[in-house]
């Protein structure tokens, strides 16, 4: 099992959640964050004065993989997000040791399953 994190932009949250249907995800956790990275923010104005603003708003999507190959997801996630520009998001791929669903009891790839 394998936890994937990625972070993008909020606009290509639309696009990453088509991609995750087609490949026939259905458990996934999205978490509007803040960050910065190689874009080193930008600058606003508040009442007509410049303000550097480091943090932009970005989305987290955390996904445990177990089914699909670990680089076939990776592959898909990358060229349904790929544009080319800065700010295209970044993945972060962890090893998981276990999971355990606290209703069932039950661990590891079972507790990942849907009930049919």
């Amino acid at each position: 099992m394998t936890k994937v994190t990625i972070i993008i932009n909020p606009y290509q949250f639309p696009t990453l959640q088509a991609s995750l249907e087609k490949m026939g995800i259905t458990g996934l956790t999205v978490t509007n964050v803040l960050g910065c990275g190689m874009q080193k923010g930008h600058t606003e104005y508040y009442r007509g004065a410049p303000v550097k603003t480091k943090l932009l708003p970005k989305v987290q999507v955390d996904i445990v993989v177990c089914k699909i190959p670990t680089e076939t997801f990776v592959d898909t996630v990358k060229e349904a997000l790929y544009t080319g520009h800065v700010g295209d998001g970044k993945i972060f791929i962890y090893d998981v040791e276990n999971v355990i669903k606290i209703r069932t009891g039950e661990e590891g790839y079972d507790a990942l399953q849907d009930e049919e």
